[in-house]
């Protein structure tokens, strides 16, 4: 590599700074500090996210593809910025290697610079810190005002959910001030980040959910750009369009997963597992409110039965739809300790048993599949049988005690209700 020269480097890093000040200045964006550097540096560069989602880019024909080759792409189109070693990852005889971009002790972005063939200098990284300021600048005003504009909007779109908006003519004229288009049949989709087990502050809480909105709000505009996308605090509410026409299946379940997949991703760059409750398809502004409801039922219910990182639909929470309907735990106690007895209490004898009494009822009581599936002798579920009639009743003869009793162990899905 040839001899660099100080004088020169220097030049070129205050003019690299003068000509991004300029930019930023001048109402520019990061495509145009990605081009600049771009250019000045002979480098190819991307701007991304914390977690390697792209915000804007400059790269040479063939720069891609090296990236992916080197599997430091994920199938989403994420950069794998937890691969790459910001002191410098080798890449086609090169060197790819990532800055960070912060402010404040806020982590806001990474700068991805990669030159197949020859390495990325330290005059090179000299310039590129003073990119990363003049980047931190600019992704700082944008956030600004971004936390305005989705204050503004998250506020217009709650009113619709609580059906204080206004009349549909003035709801469908305001929403195309945003570019939303309300007029087309969507589901609405409420996404919450799943509990942080290990406990965290009110600041990284907020953090992470800024995080969290701006990755839906990047994969939903990819989608389309008129999909209405907002941040309500403790969840992303997002209203994706579904076909008129839908094939068997649950409506709009296609464009559902697709979105979630992307804004997953290979959960790489450390991304937080998520939550989402998916309402019915909506074709009225009149059936948003409900539609709402729906979805927020739909995350909470699917969280509690089905555990973290769950999708779940509304149409699909069968029995659980009318439980959760339920407002008084209290009732919901009664009800199952008055059909489930002592096999509602919190023990390891009760749980065992319950767990018997879920597959007898999941085979419709043959008792031959139930003790294949729990691997028993078939004497022995026998007098397992024999013991849960004894506490419940004649589960074998009677129809509606197995229904009582199949929606009292649902109940326990659900709710802690236990005595």
């Amino acid at each position: 590599m040839p001899a660099v020269d100080p004088t020169a480097a220097l030049a070129r890093v205050d003019a690299l700074h003068t000509a991004l000040t300029a930019i930023v200045l001048e109402g520019g964006d990061l495509a145009g500090i990605a081009a600049e550097v771009a250019r000045v540096l002979d480098l190819g560069v991307l701007v991304t996210s914390t977690d390697g989602r792209e915000r804007a880019a400059h790269l040479a024909p063939g720069h891609r593809d090296l990236l992916e080759a080197a599997g430091l792409v994920d199938d989403t189109g994420r950069v794998r910025v937890e691969r790459i070693d910001p002191a410098g990852t080798p890449l086609a005889d090169g060197q790819v290697r990532w800055l960070r971009v912060a402010a404040g002790g806020d982590d806001l972005a990474r700068i991805v610079v990669l030159r197949p063939g020859q390495q990325v200098g330290a005059a090179d990284v000299h310039a590129l810190e003073r990119a990363a300021t003049v980047a931190a600048l600019l992704i700082t005003r944008e956030e600004a005002v971004t936390a305005v504009e989705n204050k503004y909007r998250g506020d217009f779109l709650r009113d619709v959910f609580l059906g204080r908006a206004g009349d549909p003519a003035y709801v469908e004229a305001h929403a195309r001030t945003f570019g939303w288009d309300l007029r087309r049949p969507v589901v609405v989709v409420a996404a919450e980040l799943d509990p942080d087990e290990q406990g965290e502050t009110s600041p990284e809480a907020r953090r992470w959910q800024e995080r969290f909105a701006a990755a839906w709000r990047q994969v939903t505009a990819r989608l389309h750009a008129e999909v209405p996308t907002v941040d309500f605090s403790s969840q992303v509410v997002a209203l994706l369009p579904v076909p008129d026409e839908e094939g068997p299946g649950v409506t709009g379940e296609k464009v559902v997963h697709e979105v979630v997949t992307e804004v997953a991703g290979d959960k790489g760059g450390g991304r937080r597992p998520f939550s989402v409750g998916v309402s019915r398809r909506v074709t009225s502004l009149e059936e948003m409110p409900d539609a709402f409801a729906q979805a927020c039922r739909a995350v909470q219910v699917g969280r509690r039965v089905r555990g973290g990182a769950s999708t779940t639909f509304f149409d699909q929470l069968g029995v659980h739809r009318l439980i959760a309907l339920v407002p008084d735990a209290g009732e919901l106690r009664a009800f199952v300790r008055d059909v489930l007895g002592p096999l509602a209490e919190d023990t390891t004898e009760a749980r065992d048993l319950r767990e018997t009494l879920r597959i007898l009822l999941d085979t419709n009581f043959n008792v031959a599949e139930a003790a294949r599936l729990q691997f028993f002798h078939y004497n022995t579920l026998r007098y397992r049988v024999g013991k849960l009639e004894r506490l419940l009743g004649p589960l074998s003869s009677d129809p509606d005690l197995r229904l009582d009793v199949a929606l009292a162990l649902r109940v326990l899905e659900l709710h802690d209700v236990a005595p």
